[in-house]
């Protein structure tokens, strides 16, 4: 088992999909955690409950990512619950589908603010309450080194942006001894894009193993780069794609 006692996490967008999947995977390792929702207020308390249940610590805030005022505040509120802070996951991000031609500029406003900016601004909030051995773990795409079809490209392209955000954060970072490392999923079963959806096959059809993944194998994922096992990887990119790229 990936060991995390002792080590306190914050995830945004933690309320469903990969990253509810995220914080029970954290909360299995022994973490304690705080999660952010924006619209999933049910669910994300009910998850908090159940992971209380396990005797871990767990809180849900609410905080909209694409709301700067938001970011430090749930931040301050994680740390006041947790005691402080060791991990850093940001989850949450919204999807686009649909040309450049055709793009909506507060739609595209609105994409850049939650998936580039949001994991800028959390990052930017927890450095200073990051000691060695903290992690700051960002959820990427695979669409980000592959778009292999049209209608995905300003999506794509927040994506793109987290390949150099973490690398050129792992530098500033590293002498810190915090590793900073991002995790692109391939076609994974949420209910955003669930595997039994009308796109389903063709997504498959991309793949070596013919699957989506679940989400609780991204989760696997993310707490590894979040152990001490994994103490010297930092600015990588760790694919969990089932192979579309291979």
């Amino acid at each position: 088992m990936i060991n995390l006692i002792g080590k306190r996490a914050l995830v945004t967008g933690g309320a469903r999909g990969i990253g509810a999947a995220i914080v029970k995977a954290l909360a299995e390792g022994g973490a304690d955690v705080a999660f952010t929702y924006r619209a999933s207020g049910d669910k994300a308390r009910a998850l908090a409950t159940s992971m209380q249940g396990t005797g871990r610590r767990a809180i849900a805030l609410h905080a909209d990512s694409a709301e700067p005022a938001a970011i430090p505040r749930s931040v301050s509120e994680a740390i006041e619950f947790l005691g402080g802070l060791d991990i850093l996951v940001n989850s949450a991000a919204i999807a686009h589908s649909g040309t450049i031609e055709d793009l909506d500029m507060d739609e595209y406003q609105r994409l850049m603010d939650t998936n580039v900016r949001g994991p800028v601004l959390f990052s930017k909030a927890v450095i200073p309450h990051l000691a060695e051995g903290g992690r700051i773990i960002t959820i990427g795409s695979g669409l980000s080194e592959r778009v292999p079809f049209p209608g995905v490209t300003a999506y794509a392209m927040t994506k793109a942006a987290l390949v150099a955000f973490t690398r050129g954060l792992s530098r500033e970072l590293g002498p810190k001894g915090i590793t900073v490392n991002l995790v692109n999923p391939g076609s994974t079963d949420t209910d955003a894009n669930p595997a039994d959806g009308p796109a389903g096959d063709f997504q498959r059809s991309m793949t070596s193993l013919g699957r989506f993944a679940r989400p609780e194998e991204i989760a696997y994922a993310v707490a590894f780069l979040a152990s001490p096992a994994a103490g010297v990887i930092t600015g990588a990119t760790l694919t969990a794609d089932a192979g579309a790229l291979a």
